[in-house]
């Protein structure tokens, strides 16, 4: 990092182009680190590796795997009044068997090999900038009904940036610790022996340092005018090791197995530096969403930091302003694809779908009667299936 990022230690995006590693040193460290993971017992499960210069994930049979998946799969996005007999008629009006019946075999051949994150926008007030709380997650039986790699959010903390509803946690106080354990009694203790379980996410999009018009009656999390001076940057860093080492140790409490892939930091909002060092010990893989250049931006931060990469949030919407519903960008789904999936430090792309629209989000791959749309479909299919051809010839088929 040069001297001008090492002073001013309060990095956006923009800034990211100017650090100033080598590609060699870079390299040097990565593969010093090619095996180190949080995980004290990843035997069998899902872990971390390098081959042939690249990071992957690595699947319990100890095969390279370039993650690419779908987010947001609600089945209430099935009950509207005017779908509702759909659910009932040919899914009896069961999650499992809507799961093993539709979500199934349609990502199966749309040639995704995992869910990225199921919880989906509820309820959206666009002209506020203002999203309710995401629908639940699957439990563990829909889980095991999915039967393919999946990754799951744990609600640590709500300082999403869309959220507008919740007050910031005190990350010192023994009331975050003890609402970090039930958390993890809750989700951790429970998946800790999930097979297909890749890792957990924490805070989608945190309030770090900036703030959107939705949540500005609460502010950022830590005051970004602080970073002026040493003793603000001190302790930023101090806040951000608390909450990164309090979500780390109680999450390994319970679960030694999976992988920890951290905040999903929003890569287009100021992100400090501090806080982003503070998690590198704490956290696998650097997370992030990205609506706007993730190529460029998701290369960066790999090479700013040397950690894996995932970008974990992301899609192009096409309609104009006036469309209500509007659809996925399959063309620029397969260019960003096919991206990063040479950038040596990134282990997928999960994309922000959602499985089924709903009038929240207002968009998705099957509109609410189950129609595909066969456009976008078709070039997202192609897309992910010629990343797998490259996967296979590269290491063979999966066993």
């Amino acid at each position: 990092m040069n001297s001008r990022i090492d002073r001013r230690r309060f990095l956006s995006c923009t800034l990211a182009a100017g650090a100033g590693i080598t590609v060699a040193s870079l390299s040097r460290a990565v593969a010093a680190e090619a095996t180190k993971t949080t995980q004290s017992d990843p035997t069998g499960y899902f872990t971390l590796g390098q081959e042939k210069g690249h990071w992957w994930l690595i699947t319990p049979d100890g095969q390279p795997f370039f993650t690419m998946g779908l987010n947001h799969i609600d089945p209430a996005s099935l009950r509207y009044p005017e779908n509702l007999h759909l659910w009932r008629e040919k899914y009896g009006g069961s999650t499992i068997r809507w799961i093993e019946e539709s979500v199934v075999p349609n990502l199966h051949e749309w040639g995704f090999n995992t869910v990225g994150w199921v919880q989906e926008v509820t309820v959206r007030l666009p002209e506020q900038g203002l999203a309710w709380q995401h629908s639940r997650p699957f439990t563990i039986d829909e889980y095991r009904a999915l039967d393919m790699p999946y990754c799951h959010l744990l609600p640590f903390t709500e300082s999403h940036q869309w959220e507008g509803h919740t007050v910031h946690y005190d990350f010192r106080s023994e009331d975050w610790k003890e609402w970090c354990d039930y958390v993890a009694r809750s989700h951790c203790a429970e998946l800790s022996e999930e097979k297909n379980l890749i890792g957990y996410f924490y805070s989608d999009c945190p309030t770090w340092i900036h703030e959107r018009p939705s949540n500005a009656w609460r502010g950022p999390i830590f005051d970004p005018e602080q970073l002026e001076t040493e003793a603000g940057r001190k302790e930023l860093s101090d806040l951000a090791g608390h909450y990164y080492k309090t979500i780390h140790d109680t999450i390994r409490r319970y679960d030694k197995h999976h992988l920890l892939f951290g905040d999903r930091y929003e890569a287009n909002a100021p992100i400090a530096i501090e806080v982003v060092n503070a998690a590198k010990s704490y956290v696998d893989v650097l997370s992030f969403q990205d609506f706007k250049d993730p190529v460029k931006h998701l290369d960066e931060w790999h090479k700013i930091t040397g950690k894996p990469v995932l970008l974990a949030d992301a899609a192009k919407v096409e309609g104009s302003r006036n469309e209500f519903f509007k659809s996925n960008n399959g063309m620029w789904y397969a260019e960003t694809l096919a991206a990063l999936h040479k950038n040596p430090g990134c282990v997928g792309f999960h994309l922000c779908g959602a499985y089924q629209r709903n009038k929240s989000r207002r968009r998705g791959l099957l509109d609410e009667m189950e129609k595909p749309d066969e456009e976008q479909v078709k070039l997202i299919t192609e897309a992910n299936r010629q990343i797998s051809r490259r996967m296979d010839m590269e290491f063979g088929s999966p066993k």
